[in-house]
C-alpha cells in the first residue's frame, strides 16, 4: 500500500498536480510609483490592477502603491521604471519633449472624442511601436484621459484669443501650439499647476474637466472652452529586471494584466470622473463655459495642419512612414467609436 501511495504522490508531482505553481515561486513585492494625490481615479484603479495581480498570482506578487510623488518628481517617473526606483511606474511622455516621437501621434488636437474607448483603441494602436522607442521597460499598458481644453482667466473660443497669454500646457504638442499663436508656453506638471495659475506665472492651463476641481484650479481659472480639443498621453511602465526576476507563472500574470483590456479598465473610472466635471464647473458660481461654433472649431483644425506636418517630419527621421503611423491611429479610433 505504501508503494502505491508513493507511487501515485510521483504521478500527481510529475503532472504538476501536487500543489499549485504559485505556492512554489518566490514572493515579489511590486512599488508601483505615481504622481497624482490619493483622491485622484487613477490611484484607485493601480489598487484595483494591484489586488487583481495579487490575487492571480495566488498572493506570490505583492504591491504597494506610492501616490504624490513620493519617489521621484512626476517628469522623472520613466527613468524611476527604467533605472528600478519603481517597479511599475506612471508616466505622461509630454513631460519629456521629443524623447518619444511616435507616441505624440496621439498627443495632435482633435482626435479623440472619449477618454474610455479612446484609450483602448490608443493603447491597441501603440503595442506595435512600444519597443521601438520604449525599449529599455516593459509597457504594461497607455491610455488617454478624457479630452481636454483650455481653462483661463479671460474667455478662449478662437485661436487668435490665445494671442499674449502664458499657457500651462498639457503636452509637447500642445505647447507647440500655442507658441505658434503667439503665447507663451509654461512647463510645469499637474502637481505645480495650481500655484502657476495663483502666482500669474500662467494665464491659462490645457486639462481635462474634473482636474481643474481635483487640483484646486477652479479658484483661478473662471473660463472654460467647451471643446474636446485634445487628450494626454499615459504609460504604466515595468522595470525590465523585475519582470525578468519572476517566475515562469507569474510572468504570466503580469502579462494577463498588461494588455488593451486593462488599459480601458484603469481608464475608465477616470474617464467618467473627469468628464461629470463639465457639469460641476457648470453650475459653480463664477464659472463661464463656452462651446466654439462650427466655423471657430474649423479655424483650430487649420492649427493642427502645420502641427501634424512638424510631427510627421520627425517621426520621418526616425526610419517610419508617418501617414502610415497615423493612419493606423485613426483606423482604431474610428474603430471604437473614438474618433472626434
Amino acid at each position: 500500500m505504501k508503494g502505491l501511495i508513493s507511487a501515485a504522490a510521483v504521478a500527481l508531482s510529475a503532472l504538476g498536480l501536487a500543489a499549485p505553481a504559485s505556492a512554489q515561486d518566490k514572493t515579489v513585492s511590486l512599488k508601483i510609483a505615481h504622481w497624482l494625490p490619493p483622491a485622484h481615479a487613477l490611484h484607485a484603479a493601480f489598487d484595483t490592477w494591484g489586488k487583481s495581480v495579487q490575487e492571480a498570482s495566488g498572493g506570490t506578487i505583492r504591491y504597494q502603491l506610492f501616490p504624490a510623488q513620493q519617489l521621484g518628481q512626476a517628469k522623472d517617473h520613466y527613468d524611476m521604471a527604467r533605472d528600478g526606483i519603481a517597479d511599475l511606474a506612471y508616466i505622461n511622455p509630454g513631460y519629456q519633449p521629443g524623447r518619444f516621437p511616435i507616441i505624440g501621434a496621439a498627443e495632435l488636437p482633435l482626435l479623440f472624442a472619449n477618454g474610455k474607448s479612446g484609450s483602448a483603441a490608443f493603447d491597441a494602436w501603440y503595442r506595435k511601436y512600444a519597443a521601438q522607442e520604449m525599449g529599455d521597460v516593459k509597457v504594461c499598458a497607455t491610455w488617454v484621459h478624457a479630452p481636454g481644453t483650455f481653462h483661463s482667466k479671460k474667455k478662449i473660443t478662437r485661436p487668435e484669443d490665445v494671442k499674449g497669454l502664458k499657457v500651462r500646457s498639457a503636452n509637447a504638442t500642445v505647447g507647440r501650439m500655442v507658441t505658434m499663436l503667439g503665447a507663451t508656453n509654461v512647463q510645469v506638471s499637474a502637481p505645480e499647476a495650481r500655484e502657476a495659475m495663483e502666482r500669474g506665472v500662467a494665464d491659462a492651463i490645457t486639462f481635462p474637466w474634473d482636474s481643474i476641481i481635483l487640483f484646486g484650479i477652479d479658484k483661478a481659472a473662471k473660463f472654460h472652452m467647451d471643446a474636446p480639443l485634445y487628450v494626454s498621453l499615459f504609460v504604466l511602465a515595468m522595470n525590465k529586471g523585475t519582470y525578468e526576476g519572476m517566475s515562469a507563472a507569474q510572468k504570466r500574470v503580469i502579462d494577463n494584466h498588461c494588455n488593451t483590456e486593462w488599459a480601458e479598465k484603469i481608464s475608465g473610472a477616470w474617464a467618467d470622473k473627469e468628464e461629470s466635471g463639465r457639469d460641476k464647473l457648470r453650475g459653480m458660481a463664477g464659472h463661464t463655459l463656452t462651446a466654439p461654433s462650427a466655423a471657430e472649431l474649423e479655424e483650430w483644425r487649420k492649427i493642427v495642419d502645420p502641427l501634424a506636418k512638424e510631427w510627421s517630419a520627425e517621426v520621418g527621421r526616425k526610419g517610419l512612414n508617418p501617414d502610415q503611423v497615423l493612419g493606423e491611429l485613426k483606423d482604431e479610433l474610428k474603430k471604437r467609436s473614438a474618433s472626434f
